[in-house]
């Protein structure tokens, strides 16, 4: 294994059919959008439109396997289809995690154990199934099975480590995303400065960029006396859609740019 610049990345495979995105600086940006998004819109679904955290669990978890059926059959990457999945595993995950510690009220402590065993497995599973963890780049079917079930277990559990914040702490939404950001903070120094594995730092980093992002989403929806700016969920969602697209697109031309 190869420690690059960038957290998590691996050696390419030359000739691989690679089907998911770079880990740059402009991934992490758009992964905590996504994660904001992901917010916003499982709070829409849940409480704005009513729906509960089990009718918005099952819509979301549609949505997920649509997307994810679609992103497996592809025969490369293509960004919009990778960042809709990913929106999937973040609303899919702000979904499970309130599912687990609300309506089956197993509460944070509970429901972020259970989440952390399931991540663990996954990514045991992963390694002593094809040998190797890589996220960057993935080309094999079964490989990829394996990320994104990682993926929507670690956006769980970063929607429950957040929801510990603010709800068992009782963190301000800001100073739950300076806590966040704090730890954040941390993992890119260790990567920079240590030996610690990038994959441990990388999957660290997934975690715990998903309730920095949720932080905000708390931060433009939640009413000015629960400490939010009170936008409403409509509204900030169609806000972060537009801002994520943005930056999918300019991903999408960046990279031919770079490879002139």
């Amino acid at each position: 294994m190869k420690k690059t610049g960038n957290i998590g990345e691996i050696c390419s495979v030359p000739g691989a059919l690679n089907k998911v995105a770079k880990i740059t600086g402009l991934f992490w940006i758009m992964k905590i959008i996504a994660t904001t998004l992901g917010e916003t819109l499982g709070d829409l679904l849940a409480h704005t439109l009513h729906l509960g955290y089990t009718t918005g669990l099952v819509l979301t978890g549609i949505f997920f396997l649509i997307f994810l059926f679609v992103q497996i059959r592809s025969k490369q990457f293509v960004p919009v289809l990778y960042w809709l999945v990913i929106v999937g595993t973040t609303t899919g995950g702000t979904e499970l995690s309130d599912f687990m510690d609300r309506t089956l009220q197993l509460g944070y402590l509970t429901g972020s154990l259970i989440l952390v065993t399931l991540l663990i497995n996954t990514l045991w599973l992963w390694k002593n199934t094809l040998g190797s963890i890589q996220v960057y780049p993935v080309f094999q079917k079964k490989a990829e099975l394996f990320y994104w079930i990682a993926i929507l277990f670690s956006n769980s559990l970063g929607t429950a480590f957040g929801d510990f914040l603010s709800d068992t702490v009782g963190l301000s939404y800001l100073n739950g995303a300076l806590v966040t950001a704090g730890v954040i903070g941390v993992v890119v120094l260790l990567h920079y400065i240590s030996k610690i594995n990038p994959l441990v730092l990388f999957w660290i980093a997934f975690v715990f960029t998903r309730p920095f992002g949720a932080t905000f989403g708390d931060l433009l929806t939640k009413t000015t006396t629960e400490g939010g700016l009170d936008l409403g969920t409509l509204p900030a969602t169609l806000v972060i859609i537009s801002l994520l697209g943005a930056l999918i697109v300019y991903s999408h031309i960046k990279k031919p740019l770079e490879d002139e």
